[in-house]
């Protein structure tokens, strides 16, 4: 196949070699920012929960598999315990993702193509927040690419070590999240779609990278089947195995809507074009591209109909699908435009996470809501707690993991705290601790809705009253702005009752530790 070349290129300056050394520019220059960037805004709630999983080292967690917890240890032993450190791992994760990106755009097509890939992958909403706010995304997604680039050229070469590669970046993604799995059908199709891999398929080779891979998960398998497979419970869960409504149309809008909004409007439309164009007119040199995204936005797609797809979910899906929309359409006018309209848009939003620039009231700021005054917070709970008449034996507690999680950064000495999740949803926290470790001990708790004190006595001698704690901003539009309001309350000897109590006892997450 011929490269396409786009319009824009054809300036005999820009070469092949010119096209590489400016590709590796860009991705540089936007690794830098990543990393100037990532100590200058506190940490969002799933970040500090994340980073609490690294202080409790295990070989799986309730929610995730366990490579989130593994990173952030390791840049914690080398950073210490700062903001830097929590995000590293998922900055160069997305790094990682790019250069396999622009590798797989250079052998599909041309450098130059590359270089549109780079300009794509590195502007839009949707990968930026997956390098600065560190999820298990940041990690997935290099995985993912990785596993694509090297499948593509054992595909080509039918070489064992591209196969053993493959297998290992597909094990290396399931202990990243379990959105990996899907890689394998992906492939699977992919390989079906030619008779040259289908031949493939023939063989030992892939089957040993399957096998690597498969080996590298062991250690998440070990952990559910001593847990009565709470992850997998809870993955169920989130696809909607609970729902009794089979068909829904209440959520296809939001998902169509946050898509364009993470990708940029303008390039959403591109990828939808670019798969709708590689369906009809399959090239052996595209079909990766187009096997290894459209099927699993189909997926996506239909999951929409029976319950929420959060955002960042298909995020892998569009790892290949930018390649080909930049193949096909880079250089046009429109894909200039669309470049441009999606860096304004993770621009402000990256700006707005280090200054309220833009006239968006708090209440309707998600940055502001995520990322402001958890350290004043902290430091107020942590002179609370000295005044209480047993400091040493009063425990920090929220009523929510994601609170508990915020304290456990931002008090002063970062002590170990607690989520009392009777009245909310299981988690990782319940495999952390129990009700012998904290029975008579006093206790400092946050939560977010008034009235909740009342619940408490259930679980406590004796509770105080509540006392109001509001979260600020200041804003050059609108001067000091309530951000969140947050309750603290004083209790007295626990009694016991930390984990979660299931509604219904049908609820497929029943199966909580012992």
């Amino acid at each position: 196949m011929q490269p396409i070349e786009p319009t824009l290129m054809q300036h005999p300056a820009m070469t092949e070699p010119s096209s590489r050394r400016l590709t590796w520019l860009i991705l540089g220059l936007a690794l830098a920012v990543r990393l100037l960037m990532s100590s200058h805004f506190l940490l969002s709630q799933d970040e500090t929960n994340y980073w609490q999983w690294s202080r409790y080292l295990d070989i799986g967690y309730y929610d995730h598999p366990p490579m989130i917890a593994w990173t952030i240890w390791l840049a914690g032993r080398l950073f210490g315990q700062t903001e830097f450190a929590v995000r590293l791992p998922t900055i160069l994760g997305i790094s990682i993702a790019s250069l396999y990106l622009c590798l797989l755009a250079a052998r599909c097509f041309s450098w130059r193509i590359a270089l549109h890939t780079a300009l794509a992958s590195q502007s839009i909403l949707l990968f930026n927040g997956a390098a600065l706010i560190a999820t298990p995304d940041g990690l997935l997604l290099p995985c993912w690419a990785a596993a694509c680039y090297h499948a593509a050229l054992a595909a080509e070469e039918d070489k064992a070590r591209q196969w053993l590669l493959t297998g290992l970046c597909f094990g290396l993604g399931l202990l990243s999240k379990y959105t990996m799995l899907l890689f394998l059908p992906l492939l699977f199709l992919s390989l079906m779609s030619s008779s040259t891999g289908r031949q493939r398929l023939m063989t030992w080779k892939p089957w040993l990278g399957l096998l690597a891979g498969l080996l590298l998960f062991t250690p998440v398998l070990i952990w559910n089947a001593r847990h009565n497979w709470v992850t997998f419970r809870h993955v169920l869960f989130q696809g909607g195995a609970n729902k009794s409504t089979l068909f829904t149309v209440d959520y296809l809008a939001e998902f169509f809507g946050s898509q364009a909004g993470l990708l940029s409007p303008v390039l959403f439309c591109f990828l939808v074009a670019a798969w709708l164009r590689g369906w009809r007119n399959r090239e052996n040199q595209r079909d990766l591209l187009l096997w290894m995204s459209l099927p699993g936005f189909v997926v996506f797609s239909l999951l929409a109909l029976h319950v929420r797809i959060y955002g960042n979910w298909p995020a892998p899906v569009y790892l290949t699908a930018l390649p080909l929309a930049a193949g096909l359409y880079a250089g046009r006018r429109c894909w200039n435009f669309g470049l441009g309209l999606a860096w304004v848009m993770s621009a402000a939003v990256m700006l707005q996470v280090l200054y309220p620039a833009l006239p968006v009231p708090a209440e309707h700021d998600r940055t502001a809501h995520e990322t402001k005054g958890w350290d004043e917070l902290g430091r107020k709970v942590a002179q609370m707690q000295q005044r209480m008449p047993r400091p040493d034996k009063t425990f920090i507690f929220g009523l929510r993991y994601q609170f508990a999680s915020e304290l456990a950064f931002y008090v002063p000495n970062q002590p170990r705290t607690v989520s009392i999740n009777r009245w909310s949803r299981p988690n990782v926290y319940d495999f952390w601790f129990d009700d012998q470790m904290l029975l008579g001990m006093d206790a400092l708790g946050v939560y977010e809705y008034k009235g909740m004190d009342a619940m408490l006595r259930q679980v406590f001698n004796r509770v105080l009253p509540e006392r109001k704690f509001v979260l600020y901003r200041t804003s050059p539009w609108f001067g000091k702005e309530a951000v969140q309001t947050l309750y603290l309350v004083r209790c007295f000897g626990f009694k016991g009752g930390l984990r979660w109590q299931p509604k219904d006892p049908r609820d497929i997450r029943t199966a909580i530790p012992e």
